[in-house]
């Protein structure tokens, strides 16, 4: 999403108080909740591409925890557990 002010600086004016002022009008228009909102949507994906999507992600995790056990996974290559 494009996200484009047509707010000018004042002369004399701090880059701050410049984008306190600006930050303001955003929330009082709503542009700021609205690309808020949008930030993180995902389309909804087909039962299907979801399933493909699981099996694959459980395939690689099944076979970075083999290589990992058998000590062929390099050390830059091991995943953080979340």
């Amino acid at each position: 999403m494009k996200f484009v002010s047509d707010i000018k600086r004042k002369k004399g004016e701090s880059f701050e108080g410049f984008m306190r002022r600006v930050k303001q009008q955003w929330q009082r228009s709503g542009k700021l909740l609205e690309v808020r909102k949008g930030q993180y949507f995902e389309p909804r994906s087909s039962k299907n591409t979801r399933r493909k999507r699981a099996v694959a992600r459980v395939q690689r995790i099944a076979t970075l925890t083999y290589l990992k056990k058998t000590g062929k996974l390099p050390k830059d290559e091991i995943v953080p557990k979340r």
